[in-house]
């Protein structure tokens, strides 16, 4: 598959930094997705040529269009834009928590996704990748280990654009990263998980060819995810 442009959100930093270099070294030209304008410069400036910045903030109507308004062509959207929150499992869900988290992870993926829609739609070969968690898996958060799995309304919006889509040719899917060393909760600051070695899984996903899946939940490792 050849495509030449990408987005990031949340590109600035973990996770999605490794992604847009990754990106970067393929050969497409990737937009640093920033709510920092500062640190999102910082980032394409070390990434270098082939990354620009795209000041963004996910929960933002004005930044969101703003944004769109700026990128007349574009193949890949990597949603990776996310927060977390430290939950006790043995307390009652704080609903305030709740509603901060949904939404950066929940509404912010349905804004920025419909608002580049009309550019993908122009594509031959557009993608997808929403960066999930292995805690959004109902399947996995069901037994005794369980974790609080605030992806899992993300993974619902993988299926629905996934099948919605399909027929213009979009691959949709999701990514369990790992735990990776990264700022997004106390949990992650102290594992020593490579954010690189996640990005690697993304980057497959955005680089999928025609055949390849859709609507799947898929590890960074490749392997299948249940919902």
């Amino acid at each position: 598959m050849t495509t030449s442009t990408a987005l990031v959100t949340g590109a600035n930093k973990g996770i999605g930094k490794q992604i847009a270099r990754q990106l970067v070294a393929a050969g497409l030209s990737v937009y640093v997705g920033s709510r920092d304008a500062e640190r999102g410069q910082r980032t394409v400036d070390e990434i270098g040529p082939g990354a620009r910045l795209l000041v963004l903030d996910v929960t933002d109507a004005t930044s969101i269009a703003e944004a769109a308004s700026h990128v007349d062509d574009l193949d890949i959207l990597v949603n990776n834009a996310g927060i977390s929150g430290e939950f006790d499992p043995g307390a009652p869900v704080d609903v305030d928590s709740m509603r901060r988290i949904y939404e950066t992870n929940v509404f912010g993926v349905v804004a920025v996704t419909n608002a580049f829609l009309p550019t993908l739609r122009r594509s031959a070969h557009p993608r997808i990748v929403n960066i999930s968690s292995g805690t959004g898996s109902l399947t996995w958060s069901a037994g005794p280990d369980r974790q609080f799995p605030p992806k899992t309304a993300l993974n619902a919006l993988t299926a629905f654009y996934a099948d919605d889509l399909a027929g213009a040719g979009f691959k949709v899917n999701a990514l369990a990263p790992g735990l990776r060393a990264t700022d997004l909760n106390a949990r992650a600051a102290a594992s020593d998980g490579d954010p690189a070695e996640a990005a690697i899984g993304a980057v497959r996903l955005a680089l999928l060819p025609d055949d390849g899946p859709n609507g799947r939940f898929i590890s960074w490792d490749g392997s299948d995810v249940p919902w």
